[in-house]
């Protein structure tokens, strides 16, 4: 796909069909991911991409484990926003849209909750690529690289059919992922992508969703010189 059009057409795929990805596709697109620029070349990214029964069985455990309202102890600056910012304000507006094509009401909580617990299961993807960072490098300092890494696993997954999702909630219970991924203790757990097909009958694969002008965003400088 034309990185232009890759830039623009990318979105949240959040349902996929069962059709498997093959290892050498996926190490096609982490090869081509991982030209992304780091900090001195530091290159501080690595992969864990999970498929098959260990998927199933990390699905099956972090879900268990939402429903006993276990505390989540993510490895990881999980994002957060007051409510009264716009962030807040395009959060609802994302919401809005998911629950109506979805056909959830607001006062369904049973529906609510069903959604949420799709995010948990890495939304019933094939694969999902699990992105961490040596424990050896500061917290914070690697963000800025894994974030270029990520943007483009997602829009090179696009040359090959498929869709992504990037999302804390498959690794906010990192202890899971840890010991049935077998992650070593010097790793720290960053975030998730859920990778595969992409299901076009799911109706919030339908969401498009806006995104602010350039213009409100950006003060210029010395170009009326």
């Amino acid at each position: 796909m034309e990185l232009m059009k890759a830039i623009q057409t990318r979105k949240s795929i959040r349902a996929f069909t069962s059709q498997k990805i093959s290892r050498e596709m996926m190490k096609e697109i982490l090869n081509i991911a991982c030209r992304a620029p780091s900090a001195m070349n530091t290159q501080p990214w690595e992969f864990v991409v999970i498929t098959g029964k260990v998927l199933d069985r990390i699905r099956s455990a972090v879900v268990e484990k939402l429903h006993n309202m276990e505390p989540m102890k993510p490895e990881h600056l999980v994002v957060g926003w007051s409510q009264e910012s716009v962030y807040r304000s395009r959060q609802v507006e994302l919401a809005k849209q998911l629950f109506k094509l979805m056909d959830i009401q607001r006062e369904d909580k049973e529906k609510r909750a069903q959604w949420l617990e799709r995010g948990f299961r890495f939304f019933d993807a094939p694969a999902a690529i699990v992105i961490l960072t040596d424990r050896a490098l500061s917290e914070h300092g690697p963000l800025l690289d894994v974030g270029a890494v990520m943007q483009n696993i997602c829009l090179a997954a696009l040359d090959f059919g498929l869709g992504t999702c990037i999302e804390d909630q498959g690794v906010l219970y990192p202890e899971v992922v840890r010991e049935m991924a077998n992650i070593p203790d010097t790793k720290r757990i960053i975030i998730s992508i859920a990778i595969g097909y992409p299901d076009p009958d799911f109706p919030a694969n339908r969401v498009h969703t806006n995104r602010e002008n350039a213009e409100n965003l950006t003060t210029w400088i010395g170009f009326d010189n």
